[in-house]
């Protein structure tokens, strides 16, 4: 099984979990910008934070085998502090890094007008950079925040087919599926999504656009549950291509449309990827 996390925090993990995701077969991973985990006093911060994720942790993951692409974006959550808001001026400086295969996360956390225009101006600097956008939905009011969501793209000039709207579930799975948008589900060992009720949602949905995360960060998570994930699917009788499907091919689609994506050292380490042709992001 191997397997491709599209939106992991590994800041927040140790070399350890690395070493464990890549025995269970995780071979690549996409890292958002997130939020510190307490208020950053500067914009200095990002510059700092954003330096690693294209430097210091591809590092990390290439000691284990793991291609490590990143998004950048000021997120939802720290939108609403004017010290985080100049961040905006920077990120074309990092948009426009080979590592960087996405604008993101990007999104709503509270609902405010800030965010509204962080988001907007964000799926406009992705339309200018030809990147694709993942898209945070918030953990309050749900639904609402997915229509206001799905409503900003669709004024935006942005393909919705290059919009990944991620942590979903039975409620919002509905409300994006029909619009063009990939779909992103997280997999939590007690909050968001569980395998079980992933692969419910896989049943009822298919697996066209759908994308599972471990989305491991600060709080209680495991980066393992993709895998996890995987397994459930089979003893519910999905096929291995339907598991190669999701955790595999979906993810390298939607972000190989950032023209960025290169798994092709892949190739020299694990005979099973030669000559697949979407690992070079559709070339």
């Amino acid at each position: 099984m191997r397997i491709f996390d599209p939106h992991i925090h590994m800041a927040s993990r140790t070399t350890d979990d690395y070493e464990r995701m890549a025995a269970a077969g995780v071979r690549a991973l996409v890292e958002p910008a997130f939020w510190l985990g307490q208020p950053r006093t500067s914009v200095d911060s990002f510059v700092d934070y954003f330096d690693s994720l294209i430097g210091w942790e591809p590092f990390r993951a290439g000691q284990f085998g793991i291609r490590h692409h990143a998004t950048v974006a000021l997120n939802p959550k720290e939108a609403n502090d004017p010290r985080c808001r100049p961040v905006l001026d920077l990120l074309p400086r990092y948009l426009d890094k080979d590592g960087v295969v996405a604008v993101g996360e990007i999104g709503y956390d509270a609902m405010t007008p800030a965010e509204d225009a962080a988001l907007a101006g964000q799926l406009a600097l992705a339309v200018a950079y030809d990147l694709p956008a993942l898209v945070h939905t918030p953990h309050r009011d749900k639904a609402r925040g997915v229509r206001r969501t799905l409503d900003v793209v669709a004024e935006s000039d942005i393909a919705p087919e290059r919009v990944l709207v991620d942590h979903l579930n039975e409620v919002t799975v509905g409300l994006v599926r029909d619009t063009g948008c990939w779909l992103g589900f997280s997999i939590y060992p007690e909050t968001k999504m569980s395998p079980p009720r992933m692969v419910e949602l896989l049943k009822r949905y298919g697996t066209e656009r759908m994308l599972v995360n471990s989305a491991a960060d600060w709080g209680r998570s495991d980066p393992l549950l993709t895998r996890a994930t995987g397994e459930a699917m089979q003893l519910a009788g999905f096929s291995a291509d339907d598991v190669d499907r999701v955790l595999w091919r979906n993810p390298v689609e939607f972000y190989g449309q950032s023209g960025r994506l290169d798994l092709t050292a892949l190739e020299a380490n694990d005979p099973t990827f030669a000559g697949n042709s979407i690992l070079r992001g559709g070339e």
